[in-house]
């Protein structure tokens, strides 16, 4: 073979690799910046793995984290999804245009309130879960005291329960902010601060942390306490006497959900990631992590001890009513003011 010859095969080989379709190059990850804990984040990138051939580059950021970045990057992003982001600072991405809008062909798999909130969205955000909360109770001491059993927001007033009440600061917890303004969006602000007022008479404590009141449940150290339903049933699973009580009047939530990112330089890695993470091998992840949260895909792993969908009455729950700086400062000046101050 001559050298012009064998010069030009090589240069015909050269060019055929650089026509080559992606797949027969070096596969770039999917970059995922994911709020849940370490170990869960990392759960679901070998889950993903392991069902899509695909590869994901995964590490743990806050939501606050999440967004800083988003603004610092637009248009020239170094992720490509956002896992999980809350609806409250969606919309503040969403108004600097920083998300993408994807129509999952898994929509179909979800819940009603799921699919209701991601069009709400414009598709710019489909919840993976919804937290819902409520309240537990120590099943043993109910029963030593003679005490009622509770099944409403209502019933934390009763005088029965007195000093039997735990939960957390709403100045320190999301989950005590989230239950205080699903009372206030139920009830009204004056009757809804009136009710808390009444029900200060009951709590023992305003703890820091929004687990605390049920993890004291669960020991014995107080009767009732004010948590996400899934805590409670979290409490329940571990062994201890815990009931999960889903508020006959409805009850609030928070839904995290999968975003993809403007401009994201992975957009098909991305779109597999949140087709995953709506599917039920990405939400069965949840389950073998020991959480109870409602998972968004109806047909989702669902712990025999956790509230059932069609158990929980959902209200028409504004997340982003109170999501403000402004709106936030006067519940909780208000929250002080008038109910931890309060006589018992």
């Amino acid at each position: 073979m001559s050298h012009r010859t064998a010069t030009a095969i090589a240069a015909v080989g050269l060019a055929c690799s650089l026509l080559a379709p992606a797949p027969a190059r070096a596969q770039q990850p999917v970059v995922v910046n994911c709020t849940f804990e370490l170990e869960w984040c990392e759960a679901l990138r070998v889950k993903f793995e392991a069902v899509t051939g695909a590869k994901a580059a995964v590490s743990r950021k806050t939501d606050g984290e999440v967004l800083a970045q988003l603004k610092a990057e637009a248009g020239n992003p170094r992720f490509d999804v956002w896992h999980s982001a809350g609806p409250d600072v969606v919309a503040i991405a969403n108004k600097e245009k920083l998300l993408d809008s994807y129509k999952s062909p898994k929509l179909g798999e979800l819940h009603d309130w799921a699919q209701k909130a991601a069009a709400g969205t414009n598709y710019t955000l489909t919840p993976i879960y919804t937290g819902v909360i409520g309240f537990g109770y120590n099943s043993d001491l109910l029963a030593k005291k003679g005490m009622p059993v509770p099944k409403c927001w209502a019933d934390l007033t009763n005088p029965a329960y007195k000093n039997e009440i735990q939960m957390a600061d709403p100045s320190t917890s999301g989950t005590a902010l989230t239950m205080v303004t699903t009372i206030l969006q139920i009830m009204g602000d004056d009757k809804g601060f009136a009710f808390l007022k009444e029900m200060h008479k009951n709590v023992n404590q305003y703890t820091r942390s929004g687990t605390a009141g049920i993890r004291a449940a669960g020991r014995g150290e107080t009767t009732i306490g004010i948590a996400f339903l899934h805590d409670s049933v979290a409490q329940a699973v571990q062994g201890f006497p815990v009931k999960t009580v889903a508020p006959c009047e409805g009850t609030g939530f928070e839904m995290p959900g999968v975003a993809i990112v403007k401009d994201a330089k992975n957009l098909e890695g991305a779109k597999k990631w949140y087709d995953f993470v709506l599917s039920v091998d990405g939400q069965n992840v949840s389950f073998d992590q020991n959480k109870f949260q409602l998972q968004s895909n109806k047909n989702a792993k669902l712990h025999p001890l956790a509230p059932k969908p069609d158990q929980v009455k959902l209200i028409n729950y504004d997340i982003l009513k109170y999501s403000t700086d402004e709106t936030r400062k006067v519940v909780l000046d208000r929250f002080e003011k008038e109910v931890k101050t309060a006589p018992k």
